[in-house]
């Protein structure tokens, strides 16, 4: 059954979800996602990462919605979606082609693609799938390449028993992004929706996933999908791009943002100096107008 949203939250983020059911095997899958906005408007895709969901794109959906159809899906074990415990559901490839599933039942030819966090991976590799429905690329502190940069807080998270102690027993992973992915103290409101997703052991097991699937070893079982989908990043080098990037991540810090340049040099830049991680929290009265403009200019 869906669960429901306190009112509280809802106040934040007064849209009506949809449901997309994805046959894995033997086991149907319940993919939670809004679909806001003009239904004849161009379309946009806006990915989150670990441990958000779609609540981080509220805002730009207000903006956009009047012009803009929205789609914007909650991953597996994240927001208003299912949250199996089952291990092989949630590593990079099953993200991106359950993704990709959603947009051929939703009948989506084109779209424009905004991707923030493990939204990078994920966006990418759906990008390298179906090129050719790609329009305007809009990038916020992420990755889609591989690297070895990763802080020591988040390594530990990667340990087998110490760090499923960390993220699921004590929800250290959550608790931890709602103090230190901005520079602006959230509200408690705010918090608690970020909170609200992962309540328990049971339903944290996508943030735990999530930093389990980091691909930093050789060996690694995504490893494989992230340098093919850092392979393919050369094809959409020509196309509109904007990166917008939070100096103050100390994850995905400004070396992730050089390497996004590198890929694509004609990209435009905007860098806030004053902005974290979360940076549509930071900066998101600044930032929701830019991309709004960038979305309706006419570059090709």
């Amino acid at each position: 059954m869906p669960r429901k949203l306190p009112e509280a939250i809802r106040r934040l983020y007064p849209f009506t979800g949809k449901y997309f059911s994805h046959k894995t095997g033997k086991r149907s899958l319940n993919l939670h996602y809004l679909d806001e906005g003009a239904g004849e408007g161009e379309v946009v895709l806006m990915l989150h990462g670990n441990p958000s969901w779609s609540f981080l794109y509220r805002e730009v959906v207000a903006s956009l919605r009047d012009d803009f159809r929205c789609i914007v899906p909650d991953h597996l074990g994240c927001g208003l979606s299912d949250q199996p415990d089952v291990p092989g559901l949630y590593d990079l490839r099953q993200h991106t082609e359950r993704l990709v599933a959603l947009i051929e039942h939703l009948g989506i030819k084109k779209f424009h693609l905004i991707v923030h966090d493990w939204g990078g991976a994920i966006g990418f590799g759906l990008a390298r799938r179906m090129p050719e429905r790609i329009g305007k690329i809009i990038v916020m502190n992420t990755a889609a390449f591989r690297s070895n940069s990763i802080p020591r807080r988040i390594a530990v998270c990667r340990w087998p028993l110490i760090g499923a102690i960390l993220t699921r027993g004590l929800n250290g992973f959550v608790r931890a992004a709602e103090y230190m992915t901005t520079v602006n103290p959230l509200s408690e409101r705010i918090r608690m929706a970020y909170r609200w997703p992962h309540q328990s052991w049971a339903t944290r097991v996508s943030v735990w996933r999530f930093v389990r699937d980091i691909p930093l070893e050789k060996k690694h079982p995504s490893r494989g999908e992230i340098r093919a989908t850092e392979e393919g990043l050369a094809q959409f080098a020509s196309h509109p791009i904007l990166l917008c990037w939070g100096m103050q991540d100390w994850c995905f810090h400004g070396g992730f943002l050089k390497e996004f340049q590198r890929h694509f040099p004609k990209a435009t830049t905007l860098s806030y100096p004053d902005a974290g991680h979360w940076l549509l929290e930071d900066k998101g009265a600044v930032i929701v107008p830019r991309i709004r403009a960038f979305l309706q200019s006419d570059l090709t």
